[in-house]
């Protein structure tokens, strides 16, 4: 349109590509500038966004072996991820609502997203238990936090506000330290006036979280260890073995969302969506259950190993996974392999590109 300002071009330009939508997706934001066209599908019938829960955070793309949130993004508060819709994001659902850094980033990288809602993140029905342990936590029964998502930081900030003095004061009073899986997980706590002592200077997995945290020489301590219902049992197995004490608390549920848009699904059939960003474990499972195995041109990034680990188990061909377990790595991973292999949207792979 006359007047619109330039489309970004960039190593992914003529990329269209598939993001999962933040499992608690915020209500619509300020307008963005009108230059970013993201194509966002609701997950709602009626285009309203899907809120599971007041608190509307994202997903940092960490995911234990089953969960959203060990790997780096997974929660879904994000995992970081604030909304964007542009002058051209009706989209494919028919409605607008808040998209992932992953898709701001594909934009600046000149690719088209599509933000699909692949799973979401609800409550749970009984939230006594979580109670206990905030209350627990402010009296100084537990000396660490460990948290693994997005997710559960918004879990924990709702429930701390609503009987506490928020959950920065809470942990404040009784001096508890807090370890963040990833930089995503780390922001959404210091957002809320938390102090984070402890991330893994590498990875965003469980397995590094748990190393920074015994490399800290803490003698046998307790831990509160917040999670959804689908995280594997790596954190609190590895400290376990280490010696400190685990209170493993479910705080939230990952459920599939519903069926895809029939355009999202006839797009992805056909080979119109290039490539596919998953997050986590159980967005490759919603992604196949949803929208069926990509046709062979489309490619496949994975934020890290346990994300790849399902695709494998699930006989998902995998074409690169990302180096740093955030939504930026994510996309990073996809216009390196861009660059290294010289594929082009819609081309399938040829059988000289190196597989991850």
């Amino acid at each position: 349109m006359t007047g619109d300002a330039p489309v970004p071009t960039g190593p992914l330009t003529g990329w269209r590509v598939l993001v999962p939508r933040p499992p608690l997706d915020p209500a619509p934001p300020t307008p963005p500038p009108t230059n970013l066209a993201v194509r966002v599908q609701s997950s709602h019938p009626d285009g309203a966004p899907a809120v599971a829960g007041s608190h509307s955070h994202a997903q940092e793309g960490v995911a234990g072996s089953h969960s959203h949130a060990q790997e780096g993004v997974a929660g879904s508060h994000s995992h970081a991820q604030e909304g964007v819709a542009g002058s051209h994001s009706r989209g494919w659902g028919g409605g607008g609502g808040a998209v992932s850094p992953a898709a701001m980033a594909l934009v600046a990288a000149g690719a088209e997203p599509v933000v699909v809602p692949l799973v979401r993140t609800v409550p749970l029905d009984d939230l006594t238990p979580l109670d206990d342990a905030l209350l627990a936590l402010g009296s100084g029964w537990y000396e660490w936090l460990t948290v693994t998502s997005q997710a559960a930081v918004a879990v924990l900030a709702e429930r701390a506000a609503t009987h506490d003095d928020g959950l920065a004061a809470l942990l404040g009073r009784a001096d508890v330290r807090v370890a963040a899986v990833g930089p995503g997980t780390a922001r959404a706590l210091e957002a809320l006036g938390v102090r984070v002592d402890v991330v893994p200077p590498v990875r965003s997995t469980a397995v590094d979280l748990v190393a920074a945290l015994v490399a800290t020489g803490a003698a046998g301590p307790r831990t509160l260890f917040p999670r959804g219902d689908l995280a594997a049992t790596t954190l609190a197995d590895g400290l376990t073995a280490a010696g400190w004490a685990v209170d493993d608390l479910v705080v939230y549920r990952t459920v599939p969302a519903g069926p895809p848009d029939p355009q999202v699904a006839h797009a992805w059939a056909g080979g119109d969506v290039h490539a596919a960003l998953l997050t986590s474990a159980s967005t490759v499972r919603a992604l196949l259950d949803h929208l069926g195995p990509p046709p062979p041109a489309t490619r496949v990034v994975v934020i890290g190993p346990s994300t790849q680990a399902e695709a494998d188990r699930l006989g998902l061909r995998v074409d690169a996974v990302a180096d740093r377990q955030t939504l930026a790595g994510l996309v990073d991973a996809l216009a390196i392999h861009v660059a290294r292999t010289g594929a082009t949207p819609g081309t399938p792979p040829t059988t000289t590109e190196d597989s991850p």
